[in-house]
């Protein structure tokens, strides 16, 4: 089975080990992120699962499927809204309940694809390999702000580096996104893995250099941390820029959020 896909089941089953403990008053609560309940954040999740699966079955059905959404854009409708409605009122538990459940069907469809087949996306088109490690990335970052809601640390594993080449990978991206020139040069980056092993990208450079947590590089790149709030040695004038704007997913050009205002809240 690819790995990408049993990397994504497990980051799947650690939230939902949280979710389970939930009350139900407690999905309602507002996150870190955008204000979104935790409940907005699972809709959005098994939404975007959803999309994923019909990528896999055919162009036709993605395409089908995505029509739906601009309709429902042009018509002033927002994400959270057409999510809503389209989940037919699931909510709390019962949206729980079926996102899990389907999440593990997603993870068995990907293990048994060919990796490299092409499938659509919103954006460009990319390998089933990519299309799950998407998955993984999204689900790890929005699962970020219910454990922040929660005052809960992750505990984290070496899966993550799944998303640390996403960061790596989308270095260029974050400048091309933006309308600015991409740097010649890349940074060194030396990351320090939760099994305490070392990761490395680039030429080592002491002069344009991004080191320390993985996971805190993690947090940057997908935007649920501030550079300001994390311990990551920045050096270099490349370096710097790139991870005060890094963004590793796609769709328009988002600012990371402000210092200070994301962080494990206290209960």
């Amino acid at each position: 089975m690819l790995q990408e896909a049993i990397d994504f089941r497990s980051e799947c089953d650690g939230l939902f080990a949280l979710l389970d403990t939930l009350d139900e008053r407690d999905w309602d609560r507002q996150t870190q992120f955008k204000k979104w309940t935790i409940d907005d954040i699972i809709a959005h999740l098994h939404f975007g699962n959803h999309a994923a699966s019909l990528s896999l079955q055919g162009s036709d059905a993605f395409r089908e499927f995505v029509h739906g959404i601009t309709a429902a854009r042009a018509r002033g409708t927002t994400n959270l809204e057409y999510t809503a409605a389209w989940l037919g009122g699931a909510k709390n538990r019962a949206l729980l309940d079926r996102w899990s459940d389907f999440y593990g069907e997603l993870a068995d469809a990907f293990g048994s694809a060919d990796p490299k087949q092409r499938v659509e996306w919103f954006g460009p088109s990319m390998s089933v390999r990519s299309s799950v490690t998407a998955r993984l990335m999204e689900t790890w970052a929005h699962g970020q702000a219910i454990y922040d809601l929660c005052g809960k640390t992750r505990s984290d594993t070496d899966r993550i580096k799944n998303i640390a080449v996403i960061g790596i990978n989308t270095f260029g991206w974050t400048f091309t996104n933006r309308g600015l020139a991409v740097p010649a040069k890349r940074p060194y980056v030396r990351l320090a893995a939760p099994s305490g092993a070392e990761w490395e990208w680039h030429e080592p450079a002491q002069d344009s250099v991004i080191e320390g947590s993985a996971v805190e590089f993690c947090q940057v790149v997908t935007q649920v941390r501030n550079i300001a709030d994390t311990h990551l040695r920045v050096v270099g004038e490349t370096a710097i820029h790139w991870m005060s704007i890094a963004q590793c997913f796609a769709g328009p050009p988002e600012n990371p959020p402000a210092p200070g205002s994301r962080f494990v809240q206290t209960q």
